[in-house]
């Protein structure tokens, strides 16, 4: 790894190790004892290694909690008793008339989103009896975990979420002699499909040990491939690396735009290949673009707090966009996590009468975490605590427990769609760019983990104004600054509805976008690209509050990406166009230094 020196001094922005225990009498004098909390720590260690980072006792709160309800509820097990025996014979039916010749197809009930069971293969027999029977235990599961009287919200989300992971494990689709696509494809080949996947399997084992990226992700090199838009760093923090990217046009706004990449993925998501890159979009638009690349902590930066990435990150990208380009404002734009984050500094701003901000964008970003979906199955008391052990042992959050989380929010399409598809069909996705980047992980500091779980999503603070920066309560209704917020239809990470929640607690006015695909995707949106569409609408920081599904209802579709729409409305919260300055700033601390895309980014 190369010299990771700071450009410039950051000695203003320490950072400030946890506080140890004080010392007590009892501590000093029996200093075994004070090792026995030690030792729980370590075995909750060891014990998230084998379970991907879940703590066994959540999930054994929610099942016990779930089970005395139902114990105590026998009207409620007789009617469970009379949906089984209706199943039952439903799947009788369905069975008889399937072998008596009747092409029966077994999807019609399930999900809408559900495709395993789509195939023309599954309407034969018995195929299609086995789907049929599969979907309709998954349907008597939901009813069994749902609608218990007296059980809590949360219990009752994560009975039936560990259903459903279950059953999915053992769908007809997953087996060689259950499935008749893979039976047809490996009749058809002579078994040589499955050959391939045991190749594709041993290669994935062999990646997966070694450290190395999914098949085909070689193609995409970082400062080559991807991340490829020509700019310099001009600002090094122990923590960030800012960068600025070259004018792409002759004359550009006055007013940069600052961008704030979540930390838990690499910032290069807003730079993909050039054909999809958002930075050079808005390089071609006539902006001057701003990003920080978040240095990827090991166990050395245990004690990197959740405050020190608005100091040594968004606070000096700031300030080096104005120190270069001469504006007094920025158009400040954060994603995901990254927006949280902004949201965090803008009202900070506010309260400290910093009027360096001339717009804010967020980009799937949430303020209020009450309602963040199924992301928040992970998250309660029982499961921070056993995450803190982990982490407290390494002193990060391994990237591998982030990304099973989220493959779990998502099985079908994140697991076992592959294990269908890559080892039983013997074959390989194409691989593209946001493939390779989704296996380019970071990590997480151990402090700062811990601050963001217990402050932000388990107390909600930020949303209901107990969050502290420098000591003192913020509040987002301070934030005055004009809005555009982005969200996207299918995201399981920050939910519409809930990112919809800036208009409740903002005290600006709002354009709020929603587009369709997820997290990712959804933000991925260049023009042009296939079966894309928007929703978009203003809310003033005076008018009527409108519900989300109302807003849905009344707010028509515009077809292709939300880009231009974006990029339009800076355009008239900008100045007229003026020629670009210089990419850094000469005899500055922010003179122009390595070649983008940095070195943080290259960290593993």
């Amino acid at each position: 790894m190369a010299d990771t020196a700071p450009l410039v001094d950051t000695s203003a922005a320490k950072l400030q190790p946890l506080q140890a225990e004080p010392e007590t009498e009892i501590s000093r004098a029996a200093p075994a004892a004070n090792a026995l909390p030690d030792l729980d720590r370590t075995l909750h260690a060891a014990m998230a290694r084998l379970t991907g980072g879940l703590a066994p006792s959540a999930l054994a709160g929610a099942y016990l909690d779930w089970m005395t309800h139902l114990a105590v509820a026998p009207g409620r097990q007789m009617q469970l008793a009379g949906q089984a025996a209706m199943g039952f014979l439903e799947n009788l039916a369905f069975a008889s008339r399937c072998a008596i010749g009747a092409e029966q197809d077994p999807g019609e009930i399930a999900l809408p989103q559900d495709t395993r069971f789509r195939a023309p293969e599954w309407r034969s027999y018995p195929f299609n009896a086995y789907a049929h029977a599969f979907l309709s235990a998954e349907r008597w599961w939901q009813a069994t975990t749902t609608d218990v009287r007296g059980l809590s919200g949360r219990h009752q989300d994560m009975a039936a979420f560990t259903a459903r992971q279950l059953l999915d494990m053992v769908a007809p689709s997953n087996f060689i002699w259950t499935n008749p696509e893979v039976l047809s494809r490996t009749r058809s080949q002579a078994g040589m499909n499955l050959v391939r996947g045991t190749f594709n399997l041993a290669d994935d084992l062999m990646r997966a040990g070694t450290g190395r990226g999914p098949a085909g992700s070689e193609s995409f090199v970082v400062g080559k491939t991807v991340a490829a838009t020509p700019g310099k760093v001009v600002c090094r923090t122990p923590l960030a690396e800012i960068i600025q990217y070259a004018a792409a046009t002759e004359k550009v706004r006055p007013e940069p735009i600052v961008i704030v990449p979540a930390w838990i993925m690499k910032y290069y998501i807003l730079d993909l290949s050039p054909a999809n890159s958002l930075v050079k979009f808005l390089t071609e638009q006539g902006f001057t673009v701003f990003m920080i690349s978040w240095k990827n902590p090991d166990s050395d930066d245990r004690d990197i707090g959740f405050d020190d990435y608005r100091t040594l990150g968004v606070l000096p990208a700031i300030e080096a966009a104005t120190a270069i380009t001469g504006a007094e404002r920025v158009h400040a734009a954060g994603y995901c996590l990254g927006g949280t984050l902004l949201a965090i500094t803008a009202a900070a701003m506010e309260r400290d009468r910093d009027t360096r901000l001339a717009s804010l964008s967020f980009l799937a970003s949430e303020v209020d975490f009450s309602d963040a979906g199924e992301l928040m199955l992970f998250i309660n008391e029982s499961q921070v605590a056993f995450l803190e052990d982990m982490m407290w042992d390494r002193g990060y959050l391994d990237s591998k427990q982030m990304a099973g989380a989220f493959q779990l929010l998502r099985p079908n399409d994140l697991i076992w769609s592959r294990l269908v598809h890559d080892y039983m069909m013997g074959e390989r996705s194409t691989p593209i760019d946001i493939m390779a980047w989704n296996a380019d992980a970071t990590r997480m500091p151990y402090r700062m983990h811990s601050e963001y779980l217990r402050s932000l999503f388990l107390d909600n603070d930020l949303a209901e104004g107990r969050f502290k920066v420098d000591g003192r309560p913020i509040a987002l209704h301070d934030i005055r600054a004009p809005v555009f917020a982005v969200a996207t239809e299918q995201d399981h990470v920050a939910p519409w509805r809930s990112v919809f929640k800036f208009q409740l607690l903002l005290g600006a006015d709002i354009t709020f976008a929603l587009t369709n695909g997820g997290h990712n995707a959804g933000i991925l949106s260049e023009p042009g690209h296939p079966d894309r569409h928007f929703r978009l609408g203003s809310h003033r920081a005076d008018a009527h509050y409108v519900d989300p599904d109302t807003w849905m209802n009344t707010t028509a579709p515009q077809p292709d990406s939300w880009w231009p729409a974006w990029t339009a409305w800076l355009a008239e919260k900008s100045g007229p166009p003026v020629p670009p300055p210089s990419v850094g700033r000469d005899g500055t601390k922010f003179a122009a230094g390595e070649d983008a895309p940095g070195q943080y980014v290259l960290m593993k």
